[in-house]
């Protein structure tokens, strides 16, 4: 577990990203490249980006230079996802150029240590080597993320939404409490699931606040920089899996199938998260254009909302369909002490 403590002062720093961070989101996407972890939520995507890094003869260069800096494991070198790249690649781009050689020689020294590193990983400190490993970042950056950028944006807008009620409603306090299962604010910290394998740690933000910086690729567990003396930043998944999959039985929106029939059910339950028609359609096995029509239906009577996002269609709840959804969870744990659930 990470125990992220505030104060005053870092709760009235402390802010969420206006869109996500590239470099984090190539380190994440990555990690879905090596993991089947999740892969149903990005099948089409996993299919598109290896074609394309095929088409574009990047295979080797992932292999031999891009996935042994970033192993899906407990550490990878901090100066790979600098803070300043949540302004932008480029603006990400040149601080990785910037990192100090002794810095980038002492992480890539415990990377080795930890999991272990490429051999010519040590040279990173020469700025000729690091200028070529950038050419590689922004290569594989424009073959597997830029096609992508317009869902991405769209849903890191939803998130936004999302969250942006909660600050309404209480604040910064109201937001942090609302960031979802893998999170837990007991003032004045905040309790976030961590990867397993790693110990538990605590970090003081001393008047410095937060940047929580959502993600698209990044799947489970958030993540911060090892280095506590680093600009705090926390990236957290968009948590894919609550909009992506069918509704099981054990699912407590289930007795939404009986008011709105299943495929329109599956549909609010993903606006949750911020959906697109094809998600949609995908999640209630029905055609796009069903789909189209089912959420069509739920947003002429005030449950979600509809946005265009460059190509993108994104659906999202409205406060009345969030109410729905969320009187149904709460129906389906009071029955669930009573003993009286019953699935259709």
């Amino acid at each position: 577990m990470l125990r992220i403590h505030f104060n005053d002062a870092d709760l009235a720093r402390t802010r969420l990203a206006p869109a996500p961070d590239p470099l984090f989101e190539v380190a994440a996407s990555m990690h879905r490249l090596q993991s089947g972890r999740g892969r149903w939520a990005y099948a089409g995507w996993y299919r598109e980006a290896r074609r394309d890094l095929r088409e574009q003869g990047l295979e080797r260069a992932l292999r031999s230079v891009l996935l042994p800096l970033y192993p899906r494991a407990a550490y990878y070198p901090d100066f790979l996802t600098p803070s300043s790249g949540v302004e932008g690649l480029e603006a990400g781009l040149e601080a990785l150029l910037a990192t100090p050689a002794e810095r980038v020689a002492e992480e890539v020294g415990m990377l080795d240590r930890l999991i272990g590193a490429p051999g010519w990983a040590g040279r990173l400190g020469e700025q000729e080597v690091r200028r070529e490993f950038v050419g590689v970042l922004r290569a594989y950056h424009d073959a597997v993320v830029v096609p992508h950028q317009d869902r991405i944006q769209a849903r890191i807008e939803a998130e936004r939404a999302a969250r942006g009620r909660g600050l309404l409603h209480g604040g910064v306090e109201g937001m942090l409490a609302g960031l979802g299962s893998m999170f837990r604010w007991c003032p004045p910290v905040l309790e976030v699931a961590y990867p397993r394998q790693t110990q538990d740690r605590d970090l003081y933000l001393n008047g410095r606040g937060l940047t929580l910086v959502p993600s698209y690729f990044n799947w489970g567990e958030p993540v911060a920089f090892a280095d506590p003396g680093l600009p705090p930043v926390l990236w957290y998944s968009l948590l894919h899996e609550p909009a992506a999959r069918p509704l099981r039985e054990e699912d407590p929106e289930r007795s939404l199938v009986n008011l709105l029939g299943r495929a329109r059910a599956v549909a609010l339950r993903a606006a949750a998260g911020g959906a697109t028609t094809g998600e949609i359609a995908r999640a209630a096995g029905v055609s796009a254009s069903a789909a189209s029509r089912h959420a069509t239906v739920l947003r002429d009577a005030g449950l979600i909302t509809t946005a265009r996002h460059g190509a993108a269609v994104l659906h999202t709840l409205t406060p009345a369909g969030a109410s729905v959804l969320r009187a149904a969870r709460s129906a389906a744990g009071e029955a669930a002490v009573d003993g009286r659930v019953e699935l259709s």
